[in-house]
């Protein structure tokens, strides 16, 4: 977590010698690979004096504030016992919040319940906000004053039950260094998302009811009107609405995203006819991602979205400086600014490459300097390169063109390799060209391994979305197989070493490739799959809108039976390894254990057709070192035995 000693200013970064090459194989383990980041998502005090982030402790996770120079007491660690970190930010100089989680036993059933809490930066007091009122769902901060005050608004549930009032949240003002609270809003049926001016102002809210499918658009022009609907959709008629994404200094204008031209855009929106405006930005061919707000939180910074790899557009003109300069000076590496001070003048950045994990820098602008704030991972020497990544396309059997993320071992002709295909969890997610361990360690065993973004994939706009619709382990599963197709007629990939490893949804087309297209696939590996559509629906049953999750689960997968693997034990042919965190909050652990069961009671070999794997402390983000490495050796050891490299 230490600053580096020596401050490398911007032509000394220029100067940088190539990268050397790629190191012998042999000095790294199983354990390198496997090891937590070092840092995480780092985040600057307004002042750009202190840090937030996600630190690896003792393989363990914890949140550190770190003060950027020398003194006293400089770094605190806070333990998370056996709650998730979520996610934090600060609120001023002094105080920061973080969104906890943890899962309870609530009338006999397992919940998730989310809080805030907020942390004095000396580590001296932490507050569980709304303690006594919230019920399951608190953890929704809608606004942090600008003004240095410790104040947000939280919007927060008081009821677990549907049939009271404070089962929809409510808005409460919060200090932050006191927690007392101060009623904003109050709860509104239907009503469960609440949006807030840059001033503090909740100006509008989003409503739904699940049993009619309807949504309701409520807003104010200020904070002495009251709410009125101005718009209504209904999904069952697959109506949308337009939802600002930024309010802007003009109380009538605001900033919103829209799809109507077939892939997010950013507009002008006009808050009094609801209407859009002028495109301000688009990524043709792609969608967007976050917005960056300006210090004043009432305009555009930038823009975040991934093509090949991930990306920012700047319309602050001083970052977009900094980030050419920036850019300029590393050479073939990739740089982002990860987080600023409120005068744009300090800044967090990351640099790094898809075959190289890199490391944080703290920039100050002011000074010309950019000092090594901490490394990824201590395992690979800044200058050391693994493997190559690259993105290619290739065409799936209906046409369509599908981008995929290529990884290729290191030192070895790119002819006649053992393949790994990897497909993404979500499924409404995407792989791109980053840093990615699980494909870093299995390229430096010998494996080209490849990441197709199948349809249904995000990111490649509306239409490429919606080709997933009615297509999970069908059309789907047919472009993982169609992107094997592609690597052997390359010559990449020899046909007879291939196997399907995935986790998610990724480690559904794993078991599903192992019970539908075995003959392709020497093995397959699923963590934290999806065996049974049917009994995941029931699980999400106890959440809010589950009608219409079920809804688009029906859109995603109209018959639950057919193409859910548990209901096709007897149709394995190729051997699996399933594995499991115990802990999983996202996929209920007994969807690999009853998968296992079934393969059991239909005849296969434990050993030999399969292998169950159940991990007692594990979660679905791997947030524990141990599990990371105990994965990675029994997916070594699986594929060394049905899948040599």
């Amino acid at each position: 977590m230490l600053l580096a000693g020596t401050a490398l200013g911007g032509s000394a970064l220029a100067q940088t010698p190539p990268p050397a090459p790629v190191a012998q194989a042999q000095q790294w383990t199983v354990r390198d690979f496997a090891a937590l980041p070092l840092m995480e998502r780092p985040s600057l005090s307004p002042d750009g004096l202190h840090i937030a982030s996600r630190v690896a402790v003792n393989g363990e996770q914890r949140l550190v504030i770190a003060d950027v120079y020398e003194g006293p007491n400089r770094i605190r660690s806070m333990g998370l016992g056996d709650n998730d970190l979520n996610w934090w930010k600060w609120v001023n100089d002094d105080w920061l919040i973080a969104g906890v989680g943890n899962e309870s036993n609530v009338q006999g059933m397992p919940w998730y319940l989310s809080r805030v809490v907020s942390i004095k930066r000396d580590g001296s007091k932490v507050t569980l906000l709304a303690k006594n009122a919230a019920a399951q769902n608190a953890d929704d901060v809608i606004w942090i004053a600008r003004d240095g005050s410790p104040r947000i608004l939280l919007s927060y549930q008081t009821s677990i039950y549907y049939s009271e009032p404070g089962f929809w949240p409510k808005v409460d003002e919060i200090d932050i260094s006191t927690g007392r609270m101060r009623s904003i809003v109050a709860p509104r049926q239907h009503v469960r998302g609440w949006y807030a001016d840059a001033g503090g102002t909740v100006r509008m809210g989003v409503g739904y009811n699940d049993a009619s499918r309807t949504s309701t658009l409520l807003y104010r022009a200020d904070g002495r009107s009251s709410f009125r609907v101005v718009d209504r959709a209904n999904r069952r008629r697959d109506e949308s609405m337009v939802v600002p994404l930024l309010f802007t200094a003009d109380p009538g204008k605001a900033i919103a995203s829209d799809d109507h031209e077939g892939a997010d855009a950013l507009y002008e929106y006009d808050l009094g006819t609801l209407e859009l405006g002028r495109k301000i930005f688009a990524a043709p061919g792609f969608d967007l991602g976050g917005i960056e707000e300006d210090a004043a939180g009432t305009g555009l910074a930038g823009v975040r979205y991934t093509a090949d790899a991930p990306a920012v557009h700047w319309f602050d003109p001083n970052l977009a400086k900094i980030q050419a300069d920036i850019d300029k000076a590393v050479g073939d590496r990739r740089a982002r600014i990860i987080s600023t001070s409120r005068d744009g003048q300090k800044m967090i950045v990351h640099v790094g490459t898809p075959d190289q994990p890199g490391a944080y820098y703290y920039y100050d602008t002011a000074a010309g300097a950019m000092s090594v704030l901490s490394r990824v991972s201590d395992q690979f020497p800044g200058k050391t390169r693994l493997s190559p990544v690259k993105t290619i396309r290739y065409k799936a059997r209906d046409g369509l063109e599908i981008a995929a993320v290529l990884t290729l071992p290191a030192g070895r002709e790119a002819k006649d390799l053992p393949l790994i295909l990897m497909p993404h969890g979500g499924p409404f997610a995407r792989d791109s060209e980053e840093w990615d361990w699980w494909v870093q360690f299995l390229a430096w065993r010998g494996y080209a391994v490849l990441q197709p973004n199948y349809r249904g994939s995000a990111g490649y706009g509306t239409a490429f979305a919606e080709k997933g619709e009615g297509q999970w382990g069908l059309a789907m599963q047919d472009d993982l197989n169609d992107a094997v197709d592609w690597a052997v007629g390359q010559g990449i990939a020899d046909a007879k070493r291939v196997c399907m490893v995935g986790a998610s949804y990724g480690g559904y087309a794993a078991m599903r490739a192992a019970q539908r297209d075995g003959g392709r696939y020497r093995c397959a590996m699923s963590y934290a799959g999806v065996s049974d559509l049917a009994a995941m629906m029931r699980y999400d049953g106890r959440f809010l809108y589950h009608g219409t999750r079920k809804d688009w689960m029906k859109e995603q997968a109209p018959d639950f039976t057919t193409v859910s693997p548990v209901n096709f034990a007897a149709q394995f042919s190729t051997p699996i390894l399933l594995m499991h965190g115990k802990k999983d909050r996202r996929v209920q652990v007994n969807q690999s254990r009853e998968m296992a069961e079934k393969l059991k009671a239909a005849g296969k070999v434990e050993g030999r057709d399969y292998i169950y794997v159940e991990q007692p402390l594990a979660d679905h983000f791997f947030s524990r070192e141990a599990d990371r490495i105990e994965f990675l050796e029994k997916l070594d050891a699986f594929l060394k035995e049905h899948n040599p490299a």
